[in-house]
């Protein structure tokens, strides 16, 4: 029976994440309309006809990356403050920075600028979380990435809202502008226990309701968290929030770094998402996430760079291969979070976690065709006896050449397609300049 398609990709490895460990040699990918229409065996191929033919003779074909928390503007801030505390770095140095330079051309600029980067790192999906909501669907659209635009949450003033009700309101306006983008959706982002009010938080649970919206937020970050809640409500964040209802598969909590197995077990309960963001928490010392314990659980973990204020890069190759080590290190367990596993954290469970599992986060019939290719041929990952090992342990993200969304090419022989490498570098020190003073 013969094919017709708009793209075949032949490569020497298909990772489909479908199933752990699943490896398809020699087999090639059939796009049409930007949808995978059939994973065809090498005996199959000359029954497809492709408009377009790509041959990748050395290189894995797998699902693009989906970064489960970012704040992609924040690259402009990349390096601003190294090497102090959450609540330091937060209060002393990077909101104060916001303060004097975060506009909408800010926001574009520094979300193209780390987008640009996460695609040449081979991630296709971001769940990111900022201010100037449009600027950052506007970039999504310019890059081609399929983009979740956190609309952030605040009690207290900031250049883009005066306090919460006005943080709400002008997301959801915001939002009005994008209706039909099928590779924008908005999300509420209220920003964490500490920064947020209980009415708040009741008015987000309600309004993502009404809407049906995922809520995106920052919890259990660090110790003095926990302690600052234990002072104020007399409990521990997560129980707080889950009296207000929070707790819910539609919610995506960031970090979740210091849980008691109760927590785990409640967070199980109500179907939460965890981001674990390794090299973030390591940079800010703010501890290990348990997330041998949450798998086990039950608990549905992705992976997330955060921003890069603060870790310093939006890679989520170097992430997942971290999520692997510092699993292993904290329990002391060298099969904790084996390669399989962490590919699929940063696929799959994703995808997941954004409620679009059946769109995208693995490579099989019917979904949109988000997938990269990584140069396994190089003298750094050779040989090669097992392509999930190389990604996760070995691979780097300057082997990622292709990257394709819902079937469009957004990199193609390391090259970028949809943004201007010269101009992204002239806007970053332009805002290095003004930010340097």
């Amino acid at each position: 029976m013969s094919l017709t398609a708009d793209l075949l990709i032949h490569a020497r490895w298909i990772v489909t994440v479908e199933t752990d460990g699943e490896v398809l040699a020699d087999h090639a990918l059939a796009i049409r309309d930007g949808k995978i229409v059939a994973i065809v065996p090498p005996e199959g191929v000359a029954a497809v006809s492709a408009k377009e033919t790509v041959h990748l003779p050395r290189h894995v074909l797998m699902p693009g990356l989906v970064n489960l928390h970012c704040h992609a503007a924040m690259t402009l801030l990349r390096g601003y403050a190294d090497d102090l505390a959450l609540m330091d770095w937060l209060q002393n140095h990077i909101w104060p920075a916001e303060g004097k330079h975060v506009s909408d051309e800010f926001v574009y600029d520094g979300t193209l600028i780390g987008m640009a980067e996460m695609i040449r790192s081979g991630t296709t999906t971001v769940n990111d979380m900022y201010f100037y909501n449009s600027a950052v669907a506007r970039a999504g659209l310019a890059a081609g990435m399929r983009t979740f635009v956190g609309c952030s949450i605040l009690e207290f003033p900031t250049n883009y809202g005066l306090n919460a009700d006005d943080y709400i309101n002008k997301g959801l306006k915001e939002r009005d502008e994008f209706v039909g983008e099928s590779m924008v959706t908005f999300t509420l982002a209220p920003h964490a226990p500490y920064t947020v009010s209980d009415a708040t938080f009741r008015k987000v649970v309600t309004l993502a309701e009404q809407l049906d919206l995922p809520i995106h937020c920052h919890i259990h970050e660090t110790q003095d968290e926990i302690n600052g809640s234990l002072t104020e409500h007399q409990v521990r964040p997560l129980a707080r929030l889950a009296a207000l209802g929070l707790l819910s598969p539609r919610l995506v909590a960031a970090h979740m770094v210091h849980l008691n197995d109760e927590e785990i077990a409640l967070a199980a309960h109500h179907g939460v998402s965890v981001a674990h963001n390794p090299t973030s928490n390591m940079k800010l010392a703010s501890g290990i996430a348990p997330v041998q314990k949450l798998l086990a659980a039950g608990v549905n973990v992705g992976i997330g760079t955060d921003g890069a204020a603060s870790n310093n890069k939006l890679d989520m190759l170097a992430d997942t291969r971290m999520s692997a080590l510092l699993a292993k290190v904290g329990t002391q367990d060298p099969t904790a979070v084996p390669a399989a596993t962490a590919l699929r954290m940063a696929t799959l469970n994703g995808a997941r976690a954004l409620g679009i599992e059946a769109r995208t986060g693995s490579v099989a019939l019917g979904k949109d065709a988000d997938v990269i290719a990584l140069d396994l041929g190089a003298l750094e990952t050779a040989p090669t006896f097992d392509p999930i090992s190389h990604i996760v342990y070995a691979a780097g993200r300057e082997q990622v050449s292709h990257v394709w969304a819902a079937g469009r090419a957004l990199l193609r022989e390391r090259q970028l397609v949809t943004l201007n490498e010269g101009e992204l570098l002239g806007k970053a020190e332009a805002w290095r300049l003004k930010i340097a003073g």
